[in-house]
């Protein structure tokens, strides 16, 4: 065996610790002399600050309230044209780039004009965007949201 024939082992072995004096390691195995982080199983959880209060608890309970819920995702009248004579709906625009998913919520909105006959499907539209769509011969059908397909989880054993 030569040293350059040497495999490089893909993990580091760990290193035996607290068997003597001689062993480089030994007695108190690196991890100085006593106080709670040479005991065995020492260790305290994150946060804890030696039995005194808590940081959460010192910090004040801040007023109102946050939503989570999610806005729903602009479409504007004046992106419609490129849909002339198909059926916009969820997937067309997110095939267009005008959204980021087709299962988020889309709503409609009266910004720019539509030249050309579309028929619209999405949850939501502004009472003047329709009105705009059916000024041109288009129309508006208000569908539910797309529902995102459930995944399977696989069993761990």
């Amino acid at each position: 065996m030569k040293y350059n024939e040497l495999q490089l082992s893909k993990s580091k072995s760990s290193r035996r610790v607290g068997r003597g004096i001689a062993a480089g390691r030994g007695k108190t195995a690196g991890r100085g002399t006593k106080g709670q982080k040479a005991r065995a199983g020492s260790s305290a959880k994150p946060g804890f600050a030696g039995g005194s209060n808590p940081l959460m608890q010192k910090l004040p309970k801040l007023p109102g309230f946050k939503s989570y819920r999610t806005k729903a995702e602009n479409v504007y009248t004046g992106d419609l044209d490129q849909f002339s004579g198909k059926v916009a709906d969820a997937t067309a625009f997110y095939e267009a780039g005008l959204v980021t998913s087709p299962y988020n919520s889309i709503k409609l909105i009266a910004k720019g004009d539509v030249t050309k006959k579309v028929t619209v499907r999405l949850p939501s539209a502004s009472s003047s965007a329709i009105s705009i769509l059916e000024a041109n011969g288009g129309s508006f059908e208000k569908i539910s949201r797309l529902q995102r397909p459930q995944t399977s989880k696989k069993n761990k054993k």
